[in-house]
């Protein structure tokens, strides 16, 4: 007979990997990067300076802080700059107090009558009392120029789509505290598809779908398109380019009742968004408004 059955050892098993932490996966990304610079220095896709302290890849730091940002006080309805905060004369603020109320960072004004209770009312600027554009309100988050114009045509027209993620947070970190609340979505600007096909993208969609992300909102880019072919608005004089657009846009049925946030890359006359917002609007949209990463002055 065979001897005793010896007892097999347990099993060994290879020790565990240790979990990974949130802040352990977070700092693999960075660990990347650097190693990455080092063997391929990254550079700014504007000056072409290594990347350095405070980059917002691919934006060097000096000029991510060269950006010329709006701040308030500007008007609440189409976002310009304003010197000074006055407050309305009781006839143009029951006119205008359909578009929103105060946005961060005014002082509570005192009204007519000498009451300072209740809301303060929405500064509005002299255009937008005579006549307001055709959105109920608008958010830019920088002057158009400088570092800022090279960087959004780099975007455009030289294909650098990376340039895009740094641009919409920059919208979104200028101008997010001031949107009103009760936005359902977000919707490009649409671009004329024979641009879009040559491009390769449309740049307003790149920027909306990153600023959807910041805000936590949904993007919907079918809730509106181009019904025909334009010129480029850039090609033409400002006297030119409402007429350039004039019903080229239209709306889907689902925009009716809710309040929706055009974005684009930037304001020069409005036209274009206050065209997208005619079209929004005929099609039921209960609000409109506007975001771009510049304007221009």
């Amino acid at each position: 007979m065979a001897g005793p059955v010896s007892v097999l050892p347990p099993l060994e098993h290879p020790p565990s990997r240790p979990r990974l932490t949130p802040l352990s996966l977070a700092v693999f990304p960075r660990l990347a990067t650097a190693a990455l610079d080092l063997v391929f220095p990254a550079l700014c896709a504007v000056c072409e300076a290594r990347l350095g302290p405070r980059r917002r890849d691919p934006l060097c730091g000096p000029c991510w802080d060269a950006i010329a940002r709006i701040v308030p006080p500007y008007c609440d309805r189409c976002g310009v700059p304003m010197p000074m905060r006055e407050p309305p004369e009781s006839s143009e603020l029951g006119a205008c107090r359909s578009s929103r109320g105060s946005s961060a960072g005014f002082a509570r004004a005192t009204l007519p009558g000498g009451g300072s209770e209740g809301p303060p009312p929405p500064a509005v600027c002299t255009a937008c009392v005579a006549d307001g554009p055709a959105y109920d309100y608008s958010r830019s988050a920088a002057v158009y120029g400088g570092v800022l114009r090279e960087a959004l045509h780099r975007l455009k027209f030289g294909g650098r789509r990376a340039l895009a993620r740094p641009l919409a947070d920059l919208a979104v970190e200028q101008c997010g505290p001031s949107l009103p609340d009760g936005i359902a979505a977000i919707v490009p600007v649409p671009l004329a598809a024979d641009r879009e096909r040559e491009r390769g993208f449309n740049q307003a969609a790149l920027l909306a779908e990153r600023v959807a992300q910041g805000l936590a909102l949904p993007v919907r880019a079918r809730w509106l398109a181009r019904g025909r072919a334009t010129r480029p608005q850039s090609d033409l004089p400002a006297a030119e380019r409402s007429a350039n657009v004039r019903e080229a846009f239209r709306a889907a049925p689902a925009v009716a009742g809710r309040h929706v946030l055009l974005v684009d890359d930037v304001l020069t006359t409005g036209a274009t968004l206050a065209e997208c917002a005619r079209a929004l609007r005929a099609a039921g949209a209960d609000r409109i408004g506007a975001l771009t990463v510049a304007r221009v002055r």
